[in-house]
C-alpha cells in the first residue's frame, strides 16, 4: 500500500477550505439550487481529491478547482431532463422556463434573485461563459478549455449571454442595498405590517408594478390591485405570524413562521419607489435552515 504524503493532504485540505464557500457562490449561480449546490461542491472536491497528483500547477489550485466545477454542474444540467443541454450556438433542443430557483443565505449584487433566475433561462453552455468571463474574470482561453471548445464559440456566447441578461436583470441604479436607511424602513414596515393585521400598511409598500411569486406553486400575481389581495388573505389576525429579518440573495428578506410553525422565507425586491417584487418560498425545512435551527 502507497504511503499517503501528507504534505499533500495538509496542501488540498487548505486549498478545498479557503474554496468551499466562493464554489459553493458560482454552483449555486449555475444550479439555482442550493442543494445542489452542496452537492455539486462536494462532487468537485472529490473530483480534485482523486486528481489531485495529477495537478502540475500550470494555473492556480482556484482556476483549477472552479473548472472542475463548472464542469460538475454542466455535467448536473445535462442530467436534468427538463433542461436539455444547450450548446453554445443558442439553439436549443427544446425550451424550458427556469424553476425551482431556490434562495441563498446572504450574498451581494450577483446572487440577486432576478439575476440568478436570469441565469436561469440561459443554455447552460453561455451561463457557464458568463459566469467564468465575467464573474470569475477567467479568460476567454481558460473559458475555452474549461468548455472545451475554441476562443471564437466563447466569445459568441458571452456576446448573446450578456444582452439576455442585460433584458432581465435589474438596472444597478435601481437597487436599493440591505443596508440602506429607506430599505431597512420598509423591511421594518412590513414586518410590522404583518404581526399587527394591518393591510393597508402593507399594500402602500407596494409599487403599482409590483410582484408578487409563490414557490414552489410557481404562482405569479402582477400589479399593486393583484398583490393586495393575496397579502389581504394571507396576513390573518394580529398574532398569527412571527417574523425574522435577514439577508437572502443580497436582498432584504425574512423568515417566517405562522401560529409558531416554520413556514417559509420571503425575499424583498425594494427598489427607490417601494417594493417591486416579493417572492414567498413556502418551505417550512428552508425556513428553518435559514433560521440557524435546521
Amino acid at each position: 500500500m502507497a504511503a499517503v504524503d501528507t504534505g499533500a493532504v495538509s496542501t488540498f485540505e487548505a486549498e478545498a477550505a479557503a474554496a468551499r464557500r466562493p464554489l459553493l457562490v458560482h454552483c449555486y449561480r449555475m444550479l439555482g439550487s442550493d442543494d445542489e449546490a452542496e452537492d455539486a461542491v462536494q462532487e468537485t472536491l472529490e473530483r480534485a481529491w482523486r486528481a489531485w497528483d495529477g495537478f502540475e500547477g500550470r494555473s492556480s489550485a482556484r482556476t483549477w478547482l472552479y473548472a472542475i466545477a463548472t464542469r460538475a454542474c454542466l455535467d448536473r444540467l445535462r442530467s436534468r431532463r427538463s433542461h436539455p443541454e444547450v450548446g453554445l450556438d443558442g439553439v436549443p433542443e427544446s425550451a424550458h422556463p427556469a424553476t425551482g430557483v431556490r434562495p441563498f443565505p446572504g450574498g451581494g449584487d450577483d446572487l440577486r434573485l432576478a439575476f440568478v433566475v436570469a441565469l436561469q433561462h440561459l443554455p447552460a453552455s453561455q451561463r457557464a461563459v458568463l459566469l467564468l468571463r465575467d464573474v470569475l474574470r477567467f479568460s476567454a482561453a481558460e473559458t475555452a478549455e474549461v468548455l472545451d471548445t475554441t476562443v471564437a464559440a466563447v466569445k459568441s456566447a458571452l456576446q448573446r449571454a450578456r444582452a439576455r441578461i442585460a433584458r432581465s436583470a435589474p438596472r444597478p441604479d435601481d437597487v436599493a442595498e440591505p443596508t440602506d436607511a429607506a430599505t431597512r424602513r420598509a423591511l421594518d414596515t412590513y414586518v410590522s405590517a404583518f404581526l399587527t393585521g394591518d393591510v393597508s400598511r402593507l399594500i402602500g409598500l407596494l409599487r403599482d408594478d409590483a410582484v408578487l411569486e409563490l414557490q414552489p406553486q410557481a404562482e405569479i400575481f402582477d400589479g399593486k390591485a393583484a398583490c393586495g389581495d393575496v397579502l389581504r388573505s394571507a396576513v390573518g389576525r394580529p398574532g398569527d405570524w412571527s417574523m425574522r429579518q435577514i439577508v437572502a440573495n443580497g436582498q432584504p428578506a425574512v423568515v417566517a413562521f405562522r401560529e409558531g410553525a416554520a413556514f417559509g422565507v420571503g425575499v424583498l425586491d425594494v427598489r427607490r419607489d417601494g417594493i417591486a417584487r416579493i417572492t414567498v418560498f413556502a418551505d417550512p425545512a428552508l425556513a428553518a435552515r435559514f433560521d440557524g435551527s435546521a
